[in-house]
């Protein structure tokens, strides 16, 4: 919104910064972070007023997760509430590749919402059926994949862009929406799987965000694309505008999320987060280095694969417990070792997934 500011410009003015990508995602950070803190303790007032007993504990869980009840969920609320409101802010919003994240993020987000307001009022761990989230994030994702095919530059529409082998592209054909809906769908569930102790989740979901954000701008940038070799999507830059947002209210959420948490993300946070790195992976059209910049999520989520697999067909189980962080928890490791390891894990492969844009 503030960028239509930049018709009030002569050139060397004040009002020229807004038409820069970098000093809007500045604004938008600032401004995420600002929502945060500010809307962080009258939200977790609300939340903890009205939900009463707070998040359900699952009973077969880690022990010490039985510290934690009567802490609110539906924590993500604040965290959406900041980025789409430093995105609506300072994004440009005749941008489509900005709606189809925002569209993504806050439909999964309500997918979410829906998800922890059934668990408190019942009273369990138990919210809407998997296969209605499925059905309805299926939907969602099939919607923003058509939608950002339809601005891909006509070169890369249904094309699947495959890291370090320079100019390789797979022809997807119409398979391409099918795979995207399970790029995006996935991402949101494995985030929502990582999502189990206090700052698990939201702190590899930041650094995750981040490192799509300056891929997001790269691939925007046509002489960043010479440079790196990489296909150029124009239009994508504005999204690193919404990673700024994101980031800015993940730390506010942060700050009452750290251990002890004051408040937990909830489905309402992790959905939505894992969707909007899902998208944002197909908007720019680095799918496959997803896999590589969250790979985390991709081991927690297969964690949860192969021990119902394998426990089917043997009756026996891989891990103490699936998602692999409580099988850590059975191992005796603490909250904070899990944590803290996990995030220089997630860490170690962004750098690996932004070296991609390099490597050729």
């Amino acid at each position: 919104m503030l960028y239509w500011l930049t018709a009030l410009s002569d050139g060397g003015d004040l009002f020229n910064l807004f038409r820069y990508i970098t000093f809007r995602a500045g604004g938008a950070f600032l401004t995420a972070l600002f929502f945060g803190f500010l809307f962080g303790p009258p939200l977790i007032n609300v939340l903890r007023r009205r939900q009463g007993k707070g998040q359900p504990i699952r009973e077969d869980g880690p022990e010490t997760h039985f510290a934690k009840a009567g802490t609110p969920t539906m924590g993500g609320l604040l965290i959406v509430g900041a980025m789409l409101t430093a995105t609506l802010l300072w994004a440009r919003l005749d941008n489509p590749y900005v709606w189809v994240v925002m569209m993504v993020t806050l439909g999964f987000g309500l997918i979410g919402f829906a998800d922890d307001y059934a668990k408190v009022s019942k009273g369990n761990h138990k919210g809407v059926p998997g296969k209605v989230r499925l059905a309805i994030g299926f939907f969602i994702s099939a919607v923003a994949a058509y939608v950002a095919t339809l601005f891909h530059p006509e070169a890369l529409q249904h094309q699947l862009a495959l890291p370090v082998f320079k100019d390789v592209l797979l022809n997807l054909g119409w398979f391409f929406i099918p795979f995207a809906m399970i790029v995006i769908v996935g991402s949101a569930n494995a985030v929502n799987l990582t999502d189990g102790l206090d700052g698990l989740a939201i702190m590899p979901v930041m650094i995750a965000s981040v490192s799509l954000g300056v891929i997001a701008y790269a691939v925007g940038r046509v002489d960043f694309t010479e440079y790196l070799d990489v296909h150029y999507v124009p239009g994508t830059g504005e999204i690193l505008i919404f990673v700024a947002g994101l980031v800015g209210g993940g730390l506010g959420f942060l700050w009452y999320n750290a251990p002890p948490a004051a408040v937990f993300m909830g489905d309402t946070g992790s959905l939505a987060l894992g969707g909007a790195l899902g998208a944002i992976a197909v908007v720019t059209k680095h799918e496959i280095v997803l896999a590589i910049i969250g790979g985390l999520f991709v081991v927690e989520a297969l964690s949860v694969i192969i021990q119902v697999l394998y426990f089917k067909r043997t009756g026996k189980r891989v891990f103490l417990m699936a998602p692999i962080h409580h099988h850590y928890e059975k191992k005796g490791w603490s909250e904070p070792q899990i944590v803290i390891r996990f995030w220089i894990v997630a860490l170690i492969l962004a750098l690996i997934g932004l070296a991609t844009l390099k490597v050729r």
